[in-house]
């Protein structure tokens, strides 16, 4: 009787056993169905899995680009227009965008952004959906297309050229019937997306739009079928159509560590930061007698430190004055402001004077040529880059950029320098980035390191530079 009980006992176990593994392969059978069904979006990221996309690794290259406010504001003396200013009020008398174009390169930017169609409706092309545009001014005797002045004198200066196109529009009639409203908003977006050649960046916003919600998939979609490597800069809202994001205020400041990976909703992205701010503090179009509120060299290098030395894209903004030029203070300030940029940064001391130490001196040099094309790639959690001069040397700021072909790797970093005897942290952070300048007090030392606290995975770096900023002249 024990030995039929136990043989019982165990032919029912077995039984059980069997049944268990062919419910758990029929269950596994089925989740991997739905894991191949389910779409990609619900499917779990991680942060460091996310890589921009080869058009996104070259804007961010760019680092500085100018955005340009000019119609009917201009001559109103306002910054906001309701759509009721009549074609006639536009009439700049000696329209120069070579000057525009030579003044935002010599200001050290790539590329231009003109507001094509500002919150009031006026079109600055001689757009076909609608009268109330240049072709009606008196501007030119209404044949003057300043899209296609400003998009051929950027390309000539040898910068890349972009537009905004307002969604609110105050003045068209068939605004408040979206259908309507948006089969003419994309009639107008072909004509810019198709006849001014390729455009870097498509600017987007939602302002004074309340309530009104807009077809982006079908403004993006239209977009890309023209001008498939476009960057669209938009707000979070616009979180899966757009490529680029707001950095949440116009002061020119990056007031967070800069992660390029963002999350909304469990959706991972990467959306690096763009940084919009003035010339003239305040003010995106020019007024009359506005010369207090340009802004100084100082302003802008602190600008350039906070935005594009936090690994973000600087948007300065630029406002032609009434008789189409830019005010000849302004332009005097962006040569400014790009010689100094010039005479900070244009002498790095890694690469004039300094050498890598330890055993992959010669693939450790690639992060310290000067090239950004080249690159060092570290050990794998942790690593040291450590720089030797042969006598030493005095630099008060730090430039280090992080490869981001392959994500968003380095999670805390500091830059040391030895002295008397022993490693002294002169800066420490979270994100490198594309670009992180870090200025401290000056140092003199002969031994520097770039020290890779903690990175996910395997880093790598473009560019570690030092330089002495402390002869910049005060403006």
């Amino acid at each position: 009787m024990s030995e039929v009980f136990q043989s019982t006992r165990g032919k029912a176990s077995f039984m059980q056993h069997s049944k268990s593994r062919g419910r758990q392969s029929i269950l596994c059978h089925a989740m991997a169905v739905l894991a191949c069904l389910a779409p990609l979006s619900a499917i779990a990221q991680n942060f460091v899995d996310i890589k921009p996309s080869p058009a996104q690794v070259h804007w961010q290259d760019l680092e500085i680009g100018v955005i340009i406010h000019f119609g009917t504001n201009t001559f109103l003396n306002r910054e906001w227009g309701d759509g009721t200013a009549s074609p006639s009020v536009f009439n700049p008398t000696h329209v120069d965008t070579d000057q525009w174009m030579e003044a935002a390169k010599a200001g050290s930017a790539k590329y231009a952004v003109l507001v094509s169609k500002h919150h009031d409706g006026f079109a600055l092309w001689p757009t076909e959906q609608t009268d109330y545009s240049v072709k009606n001014s008196p501007w030119l005797n209404g044949k003057g297309d300043l899209v296609r002045m400003a998009s051929d004198s950027a390309h000539k200066a040898g910068l890349g050229f972009g537009v905004y196109l307002s969604p609110w529009d105050r003045h068209d009639k068939r605004y408040p019937d979206p259908k309507a409203y948006d089969k003419y908003y994309l009639a107008q977006l072909d004509e810019l997306a198709t006849h001014y050649g390729p455009l870097t960046e498509f600017w987007l916003d939602g302002a004074g739009s309340t309530g009104r919600t807009y077809d982006f998939q079908s403004i993006i979609t239209e977009l890309r079928t023209y001008q498939p490597n476009t960057m669209v800069f938009a707000d979070v809202g616009l979180f899966k159509n757009a490529d680029l994001r707001w950095v949440g205020n116009e002061d020119g400041k990056v007031l967070f560590e800069n992660w390029n990976v963002i999350d909304r909703a469990g959706y991972l992205r990467w959306r690096p930061v763009e940084s919009d701010t003035p010339l003239h503090r305040g003010h995106w179009f020019w007024h009359p007698n506005d010369e207090a509120t340009l802004r100084s060299v100082d302003d802008l290098l602190d600008i350039y430190t906070n935005t594009v030395g936090r690994g973000a894209q600087l948007m300065l903004g630029l406002a032609p004055d009434n008789t189409g030029q830019l005010p000849a203070a302004d332009v005097a300030r962006l040569h400014e402001f790009g010689e100094a940029l010039h005479r900070i940064y244009g002498h790095n001391l890694v690469s004039e004077q300094g050498h890598a130490t330890g055993t992959e001196a010669t693939a450790e040099h690639d992060a310290l040529d000067n090239n950004p094309d080249t690159f060092w790639v570290a050990p794998p959690l942790h690593g040291t880059l450590e720089v030797r001069f042969d006598k030493p040397v005095t630099f008060d700021r730090a430039v280090t950029m992080e490869r981001l072909n392959d994500g968003q790797h380095v999670e805390e970093y500091s830059i040391e320098a030895w002295q008397n005897g022993s490693w002294k942290t002169l800066a420490r952070a979270q994100a490198i980035g594309h670009k992180k300048i870090d200025i401290f007090p000056a140092c003199t030392t002969q031994r520097v390191r770039l020290n890779l606290i903690s990175t996910s995975g395997t880093a790598a770096i473009r560019e570690f530079q030092l330089f002495d900023g402390r002869t910049t002249s005060q403006q």
